[in-house]
């Protein structure tokens, strides 16, 4: 009876020591993400299926990006512009992972102001890539991600929301 004893023991010690790594490893990596996301703009082009044409620009300020919760929400307080569209908004958006590289994944998310979206965007070092839904109209967007300037954030966080 002992050495099965032992062994018990000698598991639960390796698994709750495997368990607190990876949720220290998560720990970093969701730190991480907030830092890289938090004060960055997405500019970019995204197109519309089946519309011949050149790609229609797109321009998203992060202000800043903070985790919420146990589940996988994050909150991102950003300036949306395309089009005629200009709106500043805090935005509860979950954050999917493969591997080490984050995918913003929404499904029929209702964002105020702009309407209900599905996404899926692939955020890839200073690049994004992905898919975009909104209702029967969808394509494709893509872009790069720079840090901006103090005077470039306070002007966006003067934005009337």
């Amino acid at each position: 009876m002992k050495p099965i004893f032992q062994s018990l023991v000698v598991f639960r010690i390796f698994f709750s020591a495997l368990f607190s790594l990876q949720a220290a490893d998560e720990n970093a990596r969701f730190a991480k993400f907030e830092k890289d996301m938090s004060g960055v703009k997405l500019v970019g082009l995204f197109t519309i299926d089946g519309r011949e044409g050149a790609p229609t620009k797109e321009e998203y300020t992060i202000l800043s990006v903070k985790k919420i919760g146990k589940g996988d929400l994050f909150l991102f307080r950003a300036r949306v512009k395309y089009g005629k569209t200009d709106i500043t908004l805090p935005m509860p958006l979950p954050i999917k992972w493969a591997g080490d590289t984050p995918v913003i994944s929404m499904d029929n998310l209702s964002i105020p102001g702009l309407g209900t979206f599905s996404a899926h965007v692939v955020i890839d070092g200073d690049k994004y890539a992905g898919t975009w839904k909104h209702g029967k109209v969808g394509g494709h967007l893509f872009g790069n991600i720079s840090r901006i300037k103090i005077k470039e954030k306070k002007q966006s966080q003067e934005k009337p929301e």
